[in-house]
């Protein structure tokens, strides 16, 4: 298994809104993660996984399969060797097609559990997303008993899993990330709605654009060593931003005026229920702190509301434009 890291963030060319959402979901989590559709080829994985090289370290206990912040905060099933607390990555786990239920979500020894009186759990991807990040790739292929599975873990932070009369429980509190090309299948809308951001991405239609994306790409395999290194500070200052950011969340001041925006454009647009106000208003308070702002502007408001609002739409088989493009209008309309 190769050991190369992944493609720098900062080195990734174009794709704006992309970039954008991924890194307001590293500022504030409970965003509710991102979904991405667009064509093969359009570096949706590549920026997934250059992501986890922007995610600042987390502290955890030594050996706990659920990457808990204390040992009484690790489940009682789990057995650990080494209390003391360590400095890791944020955990990125990779969900692959065709998984099997036991896979995600742990596998109990049932046998174990009768003749010997013992919890024997094998925790699942779940487990070691924990405080972290799962990423789906195709994810509109994903079979429905996953997306069950996803949906119900998703709403309660916890997962449970129940055989024979024993049940194991453990936190499984994560961003979602998903990606997908919509010619293969659409998303169930309950999933879906489970995506704070949502993101189109397309191939570049300028020469140029491809041209540094191909000279990029051919010296990050051709020349490893040299080109991580002259990216690094580029990645070390966007990983300090999105720290700085964090830090500054809970400060940034959101007036009656920001408030009202987000209102008046959701009801504009006819967003079923208030998740579509609520992640507007976290994706802009996120904007805000990463660009240094003291409040939440209506600028903010507006530079965030395609990802936090098409994919909340209901689909009008007249408008070719899509619902990006719809969003787009009715921004323009409402706020100006």
């Amino acid at each position: 298994m190769s050991s190369r890291q992944p493609f720098p963030f900062s080195a990734i060319v174009g794709q704006d809104e992309m970039k954008q959402a991924m890194i307001l979901t590293a500022i504030d989590p409970t965003i509710g993660g991102v979904l991405v559709f667009g064509d093969r080829g359009t570096g949706k994985s590549t920026a997934v996984r250059a992501l986890s090289g922007l995610l600042p370290q987390i502290t955890a206990v030594a050996g706990c399969p659920v990457n808990a912040e204390t040992r009484e905060a690790c489940p009682e099933w789990a057995t650990i060797t080494d209390e003391n607390l360590i400095e890791k990555p944020t955990p990125v786990v990779d969900l692959p097609l065709g998984v099997t239920e036991d896979r995600v979500v742990g596998a109990l020894d049932i046998e174990r559990a009768l003749s010997h009186g013992e919890k024997a759990f094998e925790p699942g991807l779940l487990a070691r997303a924990n405080r972290g990040y799962l990423y789906i790739d195709e994810v509109n292929l994903l079979e429905d008993h996953v997306v069950d599975l996803l949906l119900d873990v998703a709403q309660s932070g916890e997962n449970v899993v129940e055989r024979e009369g024993l049940s194991i429980r453990h936190p499984a509190r994560f961003v979602l990330v998903g990606s997908g090309n919509p010619e293969e299948g659409e998303l169930r809308p309950q999933l879906l709605d489970r995506f704070g951001l949502s993101v189109e991405v397309a191939s570049p239609r300028d020469v140029e654009t491809r041209i540094e994306v191909i000279r990029r790409r051919d010296a990050y395999e051709t020349d490893h060593a040299r080109f991580m290194d002259a990216w690094a500070e580029a990645d070390a200052i966007l990983r300090d931003q999105i720290v700085a950011a964090r830090s500054a969340l809970k400060t940034r001041e959101t007036p009656d005026a920001t408030l009202r925006a987000c209102a008046e454009l959701c009801i504009a647009l006819g967003s079923d229920g208030l998740r579509g106000e609520l992640t507007l208003l976290r994706a802009a308070r996120a904007l805000a702190a990463f660009e240094g702002f003291e409040t939440v502007e209506i600028q903010h408001v507006k530079a965030v509301a395609p990802s936090a609002l098409r994919h909340r739409l209901r689909r009008d088989p007249l408008d070719e434009a899509g619902t990006g493009a719809r969003v787009g209008r009715v921004v323009a309309e409402v706020l100006g």
